[in-house]
């Protein structure tokens, strides 16, 4: 059977984790729905701030931010150039979106665990999943818990 790793400890590099973002940027943020067909006139005002690090990190001394390279999750929407908040606190199950570590290199696929088979499997036709075979170890590093992405340059 393949043994899944979860690490903790020190790491080969140096990652800068959401609990150490010093700046808090409160951004002006209305509670009201945003009407995806007709303009609403009379939402026009602000009623509370938004702080995207608290929106989007449950965990900030075990969340770190990625930046994807390459197409290979492209069907699940994830696109290059992408920042995917990882959170490790989190235990990898069967259908998540992690960050994984294949002969010492960084990954990001969904998890596939089912029926003693274990793979890394992209979302994207133009790829190949990566299989495990038996006495294998997959040390995966985190899972992905949101993606931000810019619209425009």
């Amino acid at each position: 059977m393949t043994k899944i790793i979860t690490p903790t400890g020190t790491l080969p590099f140096k990652l800068i984790p959401a609990a150490h973002n010093p700046l808090k940027l409160p951004l002006p943020f209305s509670i009201c729905r945003l009407p995806a067909g007709f303009p609403s006139p009379a939402q026009d005002y602000i009623e509370q701030f938004l702080d995207l690090t608290e929106h989007l990190v449950r965990n900030k001394t075990a969340t770190f931010y990625f930046r994807v390279a390459g197409w290979s999750m492209r069907d699940a929407g994830i696109e290059e150039d992408d920042i995917l908040v990882v959170d490790r606190s989190i235990g990898p199950r069967h259908g998540h979106i992690v960050v994984a570590t294949v002969d010492g290199d960084f990954t990001v696929k969904k998890l596939y665990r089912r029926a003693g088979v274990v793979e890394l499997r992209p979302a994207n036709p133009d790829f190949k999943p990566i299989e495990f075979s038996d006495g294998q170890e997959l040390v995966i590093w985190g899972v992905v818990t949101s993606i931000v992405r810019k619209l425009q340059a």
